[in-house]
């Protein structure tokens, strides 16, 4: 049967990182470079991909898990020796194997795709991607016959004039077909300067043999572009969210300023929807139609529905229903679930608590561990007090409810349907369903306190 698999070499050490973590799990928008690497294998339909690890192995296993098979390369020796400690992956195997970096981010399912099938169509034994660059100085260029085949492979330092000339060169990503390779990892050496097994030395030894091997070019350079630094891994990030963006534009969202907006890998974003500057929106999270996002405001792994405004408020793995209003300044907090048409005003906190459908929370108020029904009144001030220093406690306040203006409710405690708490309140006991309950001091006046203790307030010259 015919297999298609993917080698990903993830073993260098990077040094030009200067990290006490492996290069290849330094990450952009919160994914390790690996893992996008992985995800363009996946998405162009390979399900089959080992991943070669050597340089602070156990790192890069503990972002990738058990999707992958893993290979070990114990020392660094070159590109092909790599590729070997994955031979037995290949070896009795027929079919196709693509050979990629865990350095290279930006490579694409679809130029991998394209590969794949030009490859084939073409009946390569091996196909290099490429580029043209208008400055090609340091890379191996591409020396084509006249039927457009590859000729070799020829390395900057020693090509002639004349090839030095030529601008397409080799990104160092190939397709394989698998019996192929396996015969040409059998015959590499590392009689070198460097003492080092060359992937690309696989490529002369099947032109040698009369095997044909073709090239492809990107369309898009930055596709091959290696991460070795930190500024890199900086410029690569911008590709990434510029691509992210534009893909969410083409899909009918505004974004009013492209440049201050961050958007993850798998967040949804639906038609009509506007996001405002400074927004960050990021793990999986998914918004519905006509929302308004932003200024100033991030999400992380938030469900929004339709028609929701988020003003300058932060929205922390919970959801949000539709025609609902957030912000400005408000925190909501992992776990809560927000009902349709609610207000959540400003400086007011959510934690880990249902609001009820056209709840109105308008400012200044905390809501921690509690179920509050639909259309409750909570004043500004009121504190739901969850936490007596053991352990989190809830608070129940039934439909129709209304809340005054500086009440605490101490946890546990309900108030019932249709219940009335009377401003500065502190609420230790059950509120009965249409009850009024009143639990403070009352006031009491002493006439002429201040002239009579002589504390009369006269303004200083």
């Amino acid at each position: 049967m015919e297999c298609l698999m993917a080698v990903i070499l993830a073993a260098g050490e990077g040094k030009r990182m200067k990290s006490k973590k492996a290069k290849v799990v330094h990450e952009i928008l919160g994914i390790p470079l690996v893992e996008w690497v992985y995800r363009s294998v996946k998405n162009a339909g390979i399900d089959d991909v080992v991943v070669v690890v050597g340089h602070k192995a156990e790192q890069v296993k503990e972002k990738m898990g058990d999707k992958v098979l893993y290979a070990f390369q114990e020392k660094q020796m070159g590109t092909g020796h790599a590729l070997m400690q994955a031979q037995e992956y290949l070896n009795d195997k027929d079919g196709y194997v693509v050979v990629l970096y865990g350095d290279t981010p930006l490579i694409s399912s679809q130029t991998i795709s394209n590969t794949i099938n030009y490859h084939k169509e073409s009946a390569n034994s091996a196909t290099i991607i490429t580029a043209e660059l208008d400055n090609p100085d340091g890379y191996g260029r591409i020396v084509r016959s006249g039927d457009g085949s590859v000729k070799k492979i020829v390395e900057h330092k020693d090509a002639s004039s004349d090839e030095r000339n030529i601008k397409e060169i080799n990104s160092g990503i190939y397709c394989f077909n698998i019996k192929d390779l396996t015969k040409a990892l059998n015959e590499l050496d590392n009689n070198n300067s460097q003492g080092e097994y060359y992937l690309t030395d696989t490529i002369e030894i099947l032109i040698n043999k009369g095997k044909k091997v073709g090239a492809i070019k990107v369309r898009d350079n930055n596709e091959i572009l290696g991460i070795n630094d930190r500024v890199q891994l900086a410029e690569a990030g911008r590709i990434i969210r510029d691509r992210i963006i534009r893909r969410h534009m083409e899909n009918g969202v505004t974004i009013i300023d492209p440049d201050s907006t961050y958007i993850d890998e798998d967040v949804e974003i639906g038609i009509d929807t506007v996001i405002y500057p400074s927004t960050i929106i990021e793990g999986k999270t998914k918004i519905g139609e006509d929302c308004i996002i932003g200024p100033g405001s991030r999400l992380v792994s938030a469900q929004i529905s339709d028609r929701v405004e988020i003003k300058n408020s932060v929205v922390l793995e919970s959801s949000i229903d539709d025609d609902t209003k957030v912000g400005p300044f408000a925190y909501i907090r992992p776990g809560s679930t927000i009902g349709k048409k609610v207000k959540i005003g400003d400086f007011v906190e959510v934690k880990k608590s249902v609001i009820g459908d056209k709840t109105k929370i308008s400012h200044l108020t905390y809501v921690g561990d509690a179920e509050i029904g639909k259309n409750v009144n909570l004043g500004c001030g009121v504190v739901v007090v969850n936490y007596d220093g053991q352990k989190k406690n809830k608070t129940i306040v039934g439909d129709n409810a209304f809340v005054g203006c500086n009440v605490n409710l101490i946890s546990p405690v309900e108030v019932k349907s249709n219940a009335y708490v009377a401003a500065g309140s502190t609420i230790t006991d059950e509120v009965p369903e249409n009850s009024l309950a009143i639990a403070r001091s009352r006031q009491v006046i002493k006439e002429d306190w201040v002239v009579k203790r002589g504390m009369l307030r006269q303004e200083k010259d």
